[in-house]
């Protein structure tokens, strides 16, 4: 028990050192006690997402709200909201795509793979678990987005999503969903050459996340805006080439 209670400790004073900004909450009231989290967009922001190279990519994943399939981790609830860059409304009916490692930084075939379409307000929303670190890059999640709501629709964005290294050091030492056990080397924000790319333009990649009753073991929320461009939805236009399988290196 007081080791437990020491652990607890040491991280809220990790969790102390987020900078301020970085929980603070938007004017709309977050409701975490939902687990349903942004019935709107939250920001107004309108930067246009880079795209940013794909990994581990594997098609035609299950269409579904939970990818977990059985993995541990910290629960994490993710809202990508999707809008137009140039009038910062939502996009509708479009399908989005998320895939990233486990705890230990492993991809699966299947597991923590899922599509869904975003709602009236432009959000897809997505139950997985916070992301471990690989061999080569921060924590981070790979989102793709299609041009409708069909998995054949032409694909419009690939984009890397990442967070906060303090929120990434919390996690990555949670000794109970097995953060603790990945041999991989860490890898820091500064250090990951895609984290770069994913911010290049004045576009802000760290994903905004708050703990599920003010105790984070119980679960995290997050929640990211990605514009784009309209004229993608234009009949015959592909922005970017379809994606095949790929395997990392």
């Amino acid at each position: 028990m007081l080791l437990f209670t020491s652990f607890i400790a040491f991280v809220c004073g990790i969790a102390s050192a987020v900078p301020d900004a970085f929980f603070k909450r938007d004017a709309y009231d977050r409701s975490l006690l939902k687990r349903s989290f942004y019935p709107s967009m939250l920001n107004t922001s309108c930067v246009l997402a880079p795209e940013t190279p794909s990994e581990d990519y594997t098609a035609n994943p299950p269409v579904r709200v939970d990818v977990t399939e059985g993995q541990i981790g910290v629960a994490f609830t993710v809202d990508i909201g999707v809008m137009d860059v140039t009038t910062c409304k939502p996009l509708t009916g479009v399908m989005v795509e998320i895939w990233s490692p486990n705890a230990i930084g492993e991809y699966g075939t299947t597991f923590l793979r899922g599509a869904t379409t975003t709602g009236s307000n432009g959000i897809a929303e997505f139950q997985t678990i916070f992301p471990g670190y690989t061999s080569d890059s921060a924590n981070h999640l790979n989102i793709l987005v299609r041009s409708s709501s069909s998995e054949s629709s032409s694909v419009v964005h690939f984009g890397r999503l990442f967070f906060t290294d303090p929120w990434s050091d919390i996690i990555d030492m949670y000794t109970v969903d097995g953060y603790n056990e990945n041999t991989n080397t860490r890898v820091r924000n500064a250090n990951d050459p895609v984290f770069a790319v994913a911010n290049k333009g004045g576009f802000n990649s760290i994903i905004d996340i708050e703990e599920i009753n003010d105790d984070w073991p119980e679960g995290i929320v997050g929640y990211i805006s990605i514009p784009l461009p309209p004229f993608w939805r234009m009949a015959g236009i592909e922005c970017l080439p379809q994606p095949s399988v790929l395997t990392r290196k």
